[in-house]
């Protein structure tokens, strides 16, 4: 069966920015002037058609990323497959909007036309730059008091370090904006009352706008001459500039992450997003645009492989997301790299060398669902019921194995303990955990050794609080929750190397193994490093596995309070052979005695996460919000104004931040509002 869209007709995109800049508001918009809705839903009134869960109804924030399709004509006349997923604002649910940027080929950075770049807005776009994903920019909120375009504009420049041009000015601002001025073909489109904003007038810009909008096309022009040496040339040669050249030019230099071209409306009064629709189609790639997929050989890690956006080529997809549908049951998000995979399909799994069925091929939209016959390269689906697939494996053709890149998550920062209510669901609740860390990478569960309690690991109170609240509502399982406690790590601040030596003879079968493993401080941020530093073949590399392996065991379970140690590297400098007695598991706890024995003496020191907090507060309770940050020794780095109000920002340790939010609430008077993201681990005394 032949693909029914071409792939050049299709976009994967995703909606991203700060919390309540109206990400969930643009994309039920999209779905209704695709024809996917009939009647648009509203965030705040809880009716909105991604945000599906319970819990997203009722708290108007999104939680999950959701997956839709739909279709939209373009200026062109031809119809394009829009993929959107609708990505959380909320820091603590980041990992939802990284595991989307790895596998979106654009997206649309969504930002408030009064609060302008947010923290969240930061966070997000440098994760877009990580993954090299092409954006256009979309200011929403134009109808609102304080709305300024261009201060947004400044914003993205100074904060994002991005090169934002404007292809459209807004046509009066808060209460009397109307329309957009269109700076590529030179028109005004002029929104009509009461029809939802389906339908808008053409007109000529006005005498009065006309002299910014010439000023504005001039600016985008010479944007675009920067990066399009023929464009340049016909520019400072007075030619004139046609619409459909200085699209096609834009278009090259917004895939080339060297401009983002910037839109403006307002998604809740319905204004600007049919111009939304269409740069879309005009600026953001289609998988073709994006090229061939790198990967790597099963067998041999350093021999590179490539797969070429192409039905003819063998299959490859990357598995970026599991979810637990009620009715479905475990469903599997996947995108598809190159190939054709069809129901009934024999995948392979390369990551972890299983085979699956593709029983079922689902098109999501949100939490429904049509069954299709096959996906092709490009396309984004669902496939129930595959048992060993995790977020991050690659599926592929078992006959051409490759392994894509993984998809790396932010490390748990917050514990708690958590029981059942009644015993008999003990039981149910280790199997729902299980689920629910299939689900969500940031998220793991351990039963503590000494005191029998689970202990549940988040990357913040709320994103434990809604796990918490799943339990319940979706697995049917009452759970009782202790605090929060902070989860610290251990570090070395010195060198040290230690040896240590395995001998034990069991059943006439001698086992040695002796090893000195020199640790050494690592560099903030980059883990755990192991290096061979032994002669060439002065042991097997089998045993160097093994000796490695240890290391790393041993250095789960700190010399100070048993947290796991961080930022080390762990250097193999001597290592005893016997050929006739030597054996893996021997080396392997030959360097875990050495690897423990060596922490003791390093100088260790306990490590606690610190956050990055952004305060908003009307300027007279500034005195005070500094006086409470400085007080939980919290480390202010400046002081900026926006609009009326002022924006503290402050490094403070995770655990003086329990509860801000009451305090934050009583010391301006419930008038300020603030976020915080991980920003890294330091000395737990060095604050104090």
């Amino acid at each position: 069966m032949a693909r029914s869209v071409d792939i050049d007709l299709v976009r994967n995109i995703g909606i991203m920015a700060h919390i309540d800049a109206g990400k969930t508001t643009t994309t039920e918009r999209i779905l209704y002037y695709t024809g996917v809705l009939h009647r648009m839903g509203e965030v705040h009134e809880g009716t909105a058609f991604t945000d599906y869960m319970d819990q997203e109804r009722e708290r108007g924030i999104t939680i999950t990323s959701a997956a839709v399709s739909c279709e939209w004509t373009g200026p062109d006349g031809k119809r394009v497959t829009i993929n959107i997923i609708d990505t959380p604002g909320h820091v603590d649910f980041t990992a939802e909007v990284q595991r989307s940027l790895r596998v979106l080929d654009g997206a649309i950075a969504l930002f408030d036309a009064v609060a302008g770049v947010e923290p969240q807005s930061e966070t997000v776009w440098h994760q877009a730059n990580e993954y090299r994903v092409p954006r256009i920019a979309f200011v929403n909120k134009m109808d609102r008091v304080g709305a300024d375009f261009e201060r947004v504009l400044d914003m993205m420049r100074t904060r994002l370090n991005a090169r934002p041009v404007a292809i459209e000015i807004p046509i009066g601002v808060e209460d009397t904006f109307i329309g957009v001025v269109n700076l590529v073909l030179m028109k005004a489109l002029v929104y009509h009352h009461g029809d939802e904003g389906s339908t808008f007038d053409v007109q000529e810009i006005s005498d009065e706008l006309r002299p910014l909008a010439e000023q504005k096309r001039t600016e985008l022009i010479e944007a675009v001459a920067d990066f399009d040496d023929e464009m340049a040339e016909r520019y400072l040669g007075g030619e004139t500039i046609e619409a459909e050249e200085l699209t096609a030019s834009l278009r090259r230099a917004t895939l080339q992450l060297h401009l983002t071209p910037v839109l403006c409306g307002s998604a809740f009064k319905n204004k600007g997003v049919q111009q939304l629709l269409d740069a879309v189609i005009a600026y953001l790639p289609s998988p073709k645009d994006v090229g061939s997929t790198h990967g790597f050989d099963v067998k041999d890690h350093e021999k590179a492989l490539v797969r070429k956006p192409l039905d003819e080529e063998p299959f490859a997809a990357l598995a970026f997301k599991i979810l637990t549908d009620p009715f479905v049951g475990r469903l599997t998000f996947v995108r598809v790299y190159s190939g054709v995979v069809k129901v009934g399909d024999q995948i392979y799994n390369a990551t972890n060398d299983k085979k699956e069925r593709a029983g079922k091929i689902l098109r999501m939209k949100a939490n429904k669902r049509d069954e299709i016959d096959a996906a092709y390269a490009g396309d984004i689906i669902a496939i129930p019921a595959l048992r060993f697939t995790r977020t991050g494996d690659t599926l592929c053709d078992a006959k051409h194995p490759i392994l894509l890149e993984n998809i790396s998550f932010a490390e748990p920062v917050i514990n708690q303990s958590i029981e059942a209510r009644t015993l008999a669901d003990q039981d149910k609740l280790t199997e729902s955990l299980h689920r629910l860390s299939e689900e969500d990478p940031t998220f793991r569960f351990h039963t503590d050794t000494e005191t029998g309690q689970i202990i549940i690991s988040g990357v913040g109170e709320l994103h434990l609080e809604i796990l918490a609240d799943r339990l319940k509502r979706e697995f049917n399982v009452p759970v009782k929750v202790g605090k929060p406690q902070v989860a610290y790590r251990e570090t070395i601040t010195s060198t040290a190397r230690h040896e240590g030596t395995f001998v034990r003879s069991a059943t006439g079968k001698n086992q040695f193994g002796q090893v000195t493993i020199e640790l050494r401080p690592n560099e903030s941020g980059k883990g755990f490093a192991f290096v061979n530093e032994l002669q060439p073949q002065a042991l097997p590399e089998s045993y160097v596995k093994s000796a490695e392996q240890g290391a790393l065991e041993a250095l789960k379970v700190g010399p100070i309070a048993g947290y796991p140690m961080i930022d080390i590297v762990a250097a193999l400098v001597d290592a005893v052979y016997i050929e006739e007695d030597s054996t893996e598991l021997a080396y392997a706890i030959a360097a875990s005695i050495a690897a423990k024995d060596a922490a003791r003496i390093a100088t260790p020191v306990i490590m606690e996460p610190v956050f990055h907090v952004e305060v908003v507060t009307p300027e007279e309770y500034v005195g005070e919000v500094i006086a409470d940050l400085s007080s939980r020794s919290g480390r202010i780095e400046g002081i900026q104004m926006r609009d009326i109000l002022q924006v503290v920002t402050a490094v403070v340790p995770l655990s003086q931040l329990f509860g801000y939010v009451t305090q934050l609430r009583s010391l301006t008077q419930g008038r300020g509002s603030y976020t915080m993201r991980f920003s890294h681990y330091e000395p737990a005394l060095s604050r104090r």
